[in-house]
């Protein structure tokens, strides 16, 4: 089907139209043009800074360039959703500043608190193609979330949804970085929108804050230093030097987010799925390492974190009830005893790291 230039622009605002009412905060459309973006993504690889995270390295340049990805692509249709649980009460930062400071506490990243974003982002952008075709008919098209080679932060930054904070997360003026990004490539020759200035002026907090100074400099993450890639993408041993660093951060870090002044704006999610499910906000490191494999599975299931698979929680776990010492439980008996029982776990890897718990005990 051949549409007009007005059509067209017709279009994009019904789209727009149709995400919002989909549950999505914002929708934008930019061009696939990401030369800007490729001698950046090279120095990174080249420095090896993207760690055990060899697909980074395997699809190279495929991830600037969206028509290589998807032949016909002419424009990007990119989107964000808040995350930010419906509940969320005003102080959520200082709440999760009192839950790092609680030795006994299992700290996971507000965002892998409810169901899995890659399900929900995935749904909705396809329901959003579904009301395309049935508007125009058959198109070229594909849907992803954070499930492609593609630079989503860079295409969502062109299309005018926010800028690269220092933290290399993308910040909105009016809703901070508490959203899931999604991408809808389209054979459509969209108007695109303007982008957005940057604003983070001379602030620090991120690259300040940040446990293993994983931030560089503004924009330069070593990915090898993060806490979300030590407990979520590492799949051998944690690094000795950097343990201690971890604390009690089970699963991911959200510090460089609630330290950004701009996330006083975070806007809360309209949908239910990620509300907080099996008190995972709540939850004390030595609950959680209570869970046997089958029950790891069942609470897990729909949940971001069951990737990391029930080996992975118990090591992440060792490591924060190890520094549980240090934060001022040092041999505090019922983590103490929490340890003990799987110091013969059958994993090596959990076996190694609750062995070191305990010596941070002993």
């Amino acid at each position: 089907m051949s549409l007009s230039e007005s059509n067209l622009a017709e279009l994009a605002q019904r789209i727009k139209h149709w995400g919002v009412a989909l549950g999505f905060a914002e929708i934008r459309i930019t061009d696939i043009d990401l030369s800007h973006a490729e001698a950046g993504l090279q120095a990174w690889l080249d420095a090896g800074m993207h760690g055990e995270m060899d697909y980074m390295a395997t699809h190279g340049m495929l991830r600037a360039r969206p028509a290589e990805l998807v032949p016909g692509t002419v424009r990007v249709i990119s989107a964000r959703m808040n995350y930010l649980p419906r509940d969320t009460e005003n102080d959520w930062r200082e709440r999760e500043a009192r839950r790092l400071a609680d030795p006994g506490a299992a700290v996971i990243s507000v965002y892998a608190r409810g169901r899995d974003y890659h399900k929900v982002l995935r749904a909705r952008l396809q329901q959003l193609a579904d009301k395309v075709k049935a508007e125009i008919g058959d198109f070229g098209y594909r849907v992803f979330t954070d499930s492609a080679p593609l630079m989503e932060l860079p295409l969502a930054e062109k299309a005018g949804l926010g800028w690269r904070g220092k933290h290399t997360l993308l910040l909105s003026r009016t809703a901070g970085s508490m959203f899931f990004m999604g991408e809808f490539l389209v054979d459509l020759p969209l108007p695109v929108d303007a982008p957005t200035s940057g604003h983070c002026g001379q602030c620090q907090a991120c690259i300040v804050t940040c446990p293993t100074q994983a931030i560089l400099g503004p924009g330069r993450l070593d990915a090898r230093r993060c806490i979300s890639y030590l407990t979520i993408e590492l799949k051998n041993a944690i690094p000795l030097e950097l343990r201690p660093l971890i604390g009690n951060r089970v699963y991911g870090c959200d510090d460089c987010q609630t330290a950004c002044p701009w996330n006083k704006f975070a806007e809360r999610a309209v949908l239910p799925d990620f509300d907080q499910r099996h008190g995972l906000g709540d939850a004390s490191m030595i609950e959680l390492f209570g869970w046997s494999a089958e029950e790891f599975n069942r609470k897990m299931e729909g949940s971001p974190i069951r990737r990391i698979g029930h080996e992975r929680w118990l090591r992440n776990l060792a490591v924060g009830l190890g520094n549980a010492a240090a934060a001022g439980a040092k041999g505090d008996a019922a983590i103490v005893a929490a340890l003990e029982a799987r110091r013969d776990d059958p994993s090596p890897l959990v076996r190694e790291h609750v062995q070191w718990a305990l010596a941070c005990h002993a």
